[in-house]
């Protein structure tokens, strides 16, 4: 993901893997955890066109290191950089220096000029899902000793299907209200609601298999847990439609179902649509004095100076 500050550079240039400087504007890259970033090039889109006389590239790393000769980057000689397994610590700004040679075709003077870029490359993951989910069920009173028993015996049939995929069912609730419907009398319903999470125990296992985008698993799974979810409060429409001689005293209203995502960001990530506009969705490394210690989707400001990390999960 690169965001160039005026939008002069085409999709076209970033799909082949470039990102090119500009003169005037640091450039923000945002690079996938464990991934590779893109290369990086240490000229602007108009440079890089022309033909430019003994050109020399000097990379200087966050940490205000050269970077030449380091394991972690692949560095072309045509200035080109790409950094490697890219981890929290990384992030920070990368800058080059560009100097070639200008030669006067009349005197045959040469001249040596520099340009410097600037780019601020943040390292960011996907953020986790989980889904919230609201359902109802009609019962004949809400001081109904059932209403307990079958709310429980919901919460484990819903947990088994989806066990296989490491999800549960958490955070559930069932209150009972009266509810006046248009042109009917009083009604009583359960107000059902719960998280599908995709952190059921054991879930660490199954990321084992995939260890740089466990994100992406998880995420895979818990939307199946949710689809599964779904279909099954489907069925319960369409077993009272078809199925049912003598409606039961407990049962589904139908299309009560619905659901809304949850995000949360791993420690040392958050979320900031301001700061990070173009990566609104991600959850970005924290920056230097801001932490978050836990799967909340904030980076929180430090009450004391220190911090100069990124990635930090405490003060």
């Amino acid at each position: 993901r690169a965001v160039p500050m005026e939008e002069q550079y085409s999709v076209r240039l970033v799909e082949k893997n470039y990102v090119y400087g500009d003169i005037k504007h640091e450039v923000t890259v945002y690079v996938k955890v464990f991934a590779n970033s893109p290369f990086l090039v240490c000229t602007d889109l108009a440079r890089s066109q022309e033909l430019l006389i003994d050109p020399k590239y000097l990379w200087i790393g966050p940490d205000g290191k050269k970077l030449e000769g380091q394991g972690y980057v692949n560095l072309t000689e045509t200035g080109k950089l790409m950094v490697m397994g890219f981890k929290e610590s990384m992030s920070g700004a990368y800058s080059c220096t560009l100097s070639h040679k200008i030669i006067e075709m009349t005197t045959q003077e040469e001249r040596e000029v520099f340009e410097a870029y600037k780019f601020m490359v943040y390292a960011y993951r996907e953020a986790d899902h989980a889904y919230q989910v609201f359902v109802r069920f009609t019962t004949r009173e809400c001081e109904l000793v059932a209403n307990g028993l079958f709310f429980e015996e919901l919460k484990k049939i819903l947990d088994n299907i989806i066990s296989d995929l490491t999800c549960h069912i958490v955070e559930s609730s069932c209150k009972c209200h009266s509810v006046k419907l248009p042109k009917q009398g009083l009604l009583h319903e359960l107000f059902v609601s719960f998280q599908v999470n995709p952190f059921a125990p054991g879930w660490e296992e199954v990321c084992h298999q995939v260890p740089y985008d466990c994100e992406d698993a998880t995420n895979m799974r818990v939307q199946e847990a949710r689809d599964r979810i779904g279909e099954f409060f489907h069925m319960q429409a369409y077993a009272l439609k078809h199925r049912f001689q003598t409606v039961p005293v407990i049962h589904y209203v139908d299309n009560s179902f619905s659901v809304i995502r949850i995000d949360s960001c791993q420690p040392g990530f958050g979320k900031n649509d301001i700061t990070h506009k173009s990566c609104a969705s991600c959850c970005v490394v924290c920056g230097p004095g801001t932490f978050s210690p836990n799967k909340e989707v904030t980076c929180q400001t430090c009450t004391r100076p220190g911090v100069k990390m990124y990635g930090a999960r405490s003060c």
